[in-house]
């Protein structure tokens, strides 16, 4: 039991890790030098279609209001995001991303369409059911835990 602990762990640990660098170096190869994974992640959280309130986005990322502001403020400064006020609430502000940000998000997204075909490929059913159990049991647990 020990030893598959640790062979878990490394795996979760380097596999972490590896997609970290990996999206990096996917956006570095499709000539975004500016954007970091975790605003991708943001803009991938803002959607490529909608308009969001800003507490939508950050309820989504589990992260704060200023955390969020802090983002957004660079997405903009950088072009990838849109902000304004809502018209029917002007408390409100509202972001959504400009056809940069649009861009980001497709490259991001093939990114891990590429990593779920490669994880995948090769398996059979009963891998395919074994796979999304165990994926389903960590995610699961990591909600729990948040």
């Amino acid at each position: 039991m020990e030893k598959t602990l640790s062979v878990v762990n490394t795996l979760l640990v380097d596999t972490f890790n590896n997609i970290l660098t990996i999206e990096q170096n996917a956006l570095k190869k499709e000539k975004f030098f500016d954007v970091s994974v975790a605003e991708v992640h943001t803009i991938e959280a803002i959607g490529m279609y909608q308009t969001k309130s800003m507490s939508e986005v950050a309820r989504s990322l589990r992260i704060t209001m200023g955390t969020l502001t802090v983002a957004i403020n660079n997405l903009v400064k950088k072009g990838y995001v849109e902000r304004f006020r809502c018209q029917s609430d002007k408390r409100v502000v509202q972001i959504k991303l400009t056809k940069k940000g649009k861009l980001v998000y497709r490259v991001h997204e093939q990114f891990h369409k590429n990593v779920v075909q490669a994880t995948i490929s090769g398996l059979t059913e009963e891998e395919h059911k074994v796979l999304c159990q165990t994926l389903t049991k960590l995610n699961v647990y990591l909600q729990k835990y948040f």
